[in-house]
């Protein structure tokens, strides 16, 4: 299984980007694509995740920067997710990458990145006015 994440560029604060992720290989649902970003000097931190079955939303909780301005969803069809984030700060400057569990994840699960158990190579997204 191949995750591949794109869309990551360069915007100005306030902007909005949709980043997606395209997933290949032998795939069987259930199934969850999840969400993580990590900024220079800091961990890796959930964004967000979509189990691929019935389409259930996790979403990261305890960053009050984050909430409300990031929006995960997926097109089962052609096993991508995708990740909107609304109006954009400065921090939120990161390599966005995208992960599959092949178990699903329900809750606090999605937030474990050892529940992961394949990882794309990430995409950059730089605010800067």
């Amino acid at each position: 299984v191949q995750l591949q994440a794109s869309g990551g560029g360069s915007v100005q604060p306030g902007n909005s980007l949709t980043l997606s992720c395209a997933v290949s290989g032998r795939l069987s649902t259930p199934y969850a694509v999840g969400w993580f970003r990590q900024a220079p000097g800091k961990d890796r931190e959930f964004v967000g995740a979509v189990n691929f079955r019935d389409g259930r939303l996790i979403y990261q909780e305890y960053i009050e920067s984050m909430e409300g301005r990031f929006t995960v969803s997926r097109i089962e069809t052609t096993n991508t997710a995708y990740l909107r984030i609304n109006s954009l700060k400065l921090e939120d400057a990161a390599v966005y990458y995208c992960a599959l569990d092949w178990n699903g994840c329900g809750g606090v699960d999605c937030y474990v990145e050892s529940e992961y158990n394949s990882w794309g190579p990430g995409t950059q997204v730089t605010v800067s006015s």
